[in-house]
C-alpha cells in the first residue's frame, strides 16, 4: 500500500530539552486505518499534534503525499485534506449543532472545493448516517451529551471527507454503548476510503481494525506490524510494557 503520510524521525516535546516522543518513524497507506497504540503518557497526543502543526517538530519530517509539511500551521493542513479528531470536544458551545457541523463545509464551499449542490447533498447524506443529529440540529451543542458531541464530531469529519483523518482516543470517556457505535462510525470513515490513524489504548480493538499497528511505549515505537504479528500471545516486549493479560 502507498504511504500517504509519513514521519521521519519526528521528535517534539513541549519544553526546550524534554522530548516526550523521539526519532519516531512511522507511515499511514493510504485509503486504509493504521493504528498507534499506548499507554497514556506514551507520546500519542504529542505526535498527533505534530501532524497537525499545533506542535512544531524539534526534529525529522512530516510528508503529506510527498509533500514536506513539517510545521506548517494548522489551517494550511486542514486545506490539504487532513482532519483532527481529538479526544476532547473542539465544538463551539453555544452555537448550534448544525452551525457546528456546516462551518468547515462552508470553507471548502468558498474555497471552491465544494459546489453549493454538493453542500447540500452532503449535509443531508450525514443526516441519514448520524439520524439522531436530525432532530437535535438546532440544539446548542454545549448542551448535548458527551456521546451526543462526539457524534457531532464524527459528522463534521464525515462531511468535510479529509484525505486523512487522525482520530484520537475515540472511546475514552464514553458509555460501551456509544463507544461501540464510535467504531462503528471509523468503519464508516474507511468504507468511503479515507485513510485513517486510529490512535487508541485499545490493543484488541486497534488489531482488530487496522491493516498496520505501531506500538508507542515512551515516546518510541518499541513495536510494529501487520495484524497477524499481534494476534494470539504478543510479542513479550509489548505484553510488559502494557502490562496486559490477554
Amino acid at each position: 500500500m502507498t504511504a500517504l503520510l509519513r514521519l521521519k524521525d519526528v521528535s517534539a516535546g513541549y519544553v526546550a530539552d524534554i522530548d516526550i516522543v523521539r526519532g519516531v518513524n512511522v507511515s499511514v497507506a493510504a485509503a486504509a486505518i493504521t493504528g498507534l497504540v499506548g499507554l497514556n503518557g506514551a507520546g500519542k497526543s504529542t505526535l498527533m499534534k505534530a501532524i497537525c502543526g499545533f506542535l512544531r517538530p524539534k526534529a525529522g519530517a512530516i510528508e503529506f503525499d510527498g509533500v514536506d509539511i513539517t510545521g506548517i500551521a494548522p489551517h494550511h493542513v486542514i486545506d490539504r485534506g487532513i482532519w483532527y479528531i481529538p479526544q476532547e470536544s473542539s465544538l463551539f458551545n453555544y452555537m448550534s449543532v448544525e452551525d457546528n457541523l456546516s462551518l468547515p463545509l462552508e470553507h471548502l464551499t468558498r474555497r471552491g472545493d465544494v459546489s453549493r449542490a454538493e453542500f447540500y447533498r452532503r449535509i443531508a447524506d450525514m443526516f441519514e448516517k448520524f439520524p439522531l443529529l436530525k432532530p437535535r440540529r438546532q440544539a446548542k451543542a454545549g448542551d448535548l451529551s458527551g456521546g451526543q458531541q462526539k457524534m457531532v464530531e464524527f459528522a463534521k469529519a464525515y462531511l468535510v471527507r479529509p484525505r486523512l483523518c487522525l482520530i484520537d482516543e475515540p472511546g475514552i470517556g464514553l458509555a460501551p454503548k456509544v463507544a461501540e457505535e464510535v467504531y462503528q462510525w471509523i468503519d464508516l470513515f474507511a468504507a468511503e476510503r479515507m485513510a485513517i490513524l486510529l490512535v487508541d489504548h485499545n490493543v484488541r480493538r486497534v488489531v482488530k481494525m487496522s491493516a498496520y499497528i505501531y506500538v508507542l511505549s515512551l515516546g518510541q515505537i518499541t513495536a510494529e506490524g501487520r495484524p497477524q504479528a499481534f494476534e494470539g500471545d504478543l510479542h513479550e516486549q509489548v505484553k510488559a510494557w502494557l502490562g496486559i493479560n490477554f
